[in-house]
């Protein structure tokens, strides 16, 4: 009984990181090679013409994430102009992202940090790439530029928020918000959850009622008060089945520290 308890606990911490979305996390990876692999996803965007684009991190051992799910932290990027420690100005990528509040995991905040932040906590040097075509990568830089995303944040955080309703929200949901908001240009949550629900499919969550009933007594982030039914949430893949569905998506691929690329 002992050691299914303890498996029940490692299911349920993988799933939390499932949307758990923290920054700070600490590295368990050498710096240099986060930092090349940073700049090296950077440098890929930019070849494939990039000017917004969906972005994908693994922050938990593969082996120990829900069957079906391959990225953790879900966050959009934007080519800007950042503004460097010494005053001068550098174009990069800045990835907006729905964080987990520190001490307080079920509340979340947005957060603006750069790829070498983003893939500070990873796992492993992997990253998910999904790059809209032109038309929605130009509504979605207008829609965080003119700060109307912010209109879409929910702070009630769950790890397996429902996107088909507004309960709760958790990275992965928040990305899909703002990108139905650029395809509908609305920012009615009414109206964008009952598009979600006519148009997107949520990724199935494969894990034991039992499990999600015990991970809900134990953690604060964790909660199916937002679900009836079986649960299911919004992930990396299941936004790019969405996008390539209505032929929104100019690419998709995974992205490894060597280099190479697997299309999704």
């Amino acid at each position: 009984m002992k050691n299914y308890l303890l498996m029940v606990l490692i299911t349920l911490f993988s799933l939390s990181a499932n949307g758990g979305s923290q920054a700070n996390k600490e590295s368990t990876i050498e710096p240099e090679k986060i930092i090349k692999f940073a700049k090296d996803v950077e440098k890929y965007a930019a070849n494939q013409g990039a000017r917004a684009f969906i972005i994908a991190r693994v922050g938990r051992p593969e082996n120990q994430l829900p069957k079906g799910i391959h990225y953790t932290h879900t966050a959009i990027a934007v080519y800007s102009s950042i503004q460097l420690d010494n005053g001068e100005t550098a174009k990069g990528y800045a990835i907006h992202n729905l964080y987990q509040v520190e001490g307080k995991p079920n509340k979340s905040q947005l957060m603006q940090d750069y790829p070498v932040d983003f893939f500070w906590g990873a796992q492993q040097l992997k990253a998910g790439i999904i790059i809209p075509n032109e038309e929605l990568q130009t509504r979605l830089i207008k829609l965080i530029a003119t700060g109307e995303n912010q209109k879409l944040h929910n702070p009630k955080y769950s790890v397996i928020a429902n996107p088909m309703n507004s309960q709760r929200q958790n990275c992965t949901e928040y990305t899909l918000d703002l990108i139905n908001a650029a395809i509908y240009q609305t920012l009615d949550t009414n109206q964008l959850k009952a598009n979600t629900r006519a148009h997107f499919t949520a990724q199935k969550v494969k894990t034991s009622p039992f499990k999600l009933m015990f991970g809900s007594l134990l953690m604060d982030d964790v909660t199916t008060k937002d679900h009836k039914g079986k649960v299911a949430t919004a992930t990396f893949s299941s936004i790019y089945t969405y996008l390539d569905k209505y032929q929104l998506a100019n690419s998709a691929v995974s992205f490894y520290e060597n280099g190479t690329t697997e299309l999704l």
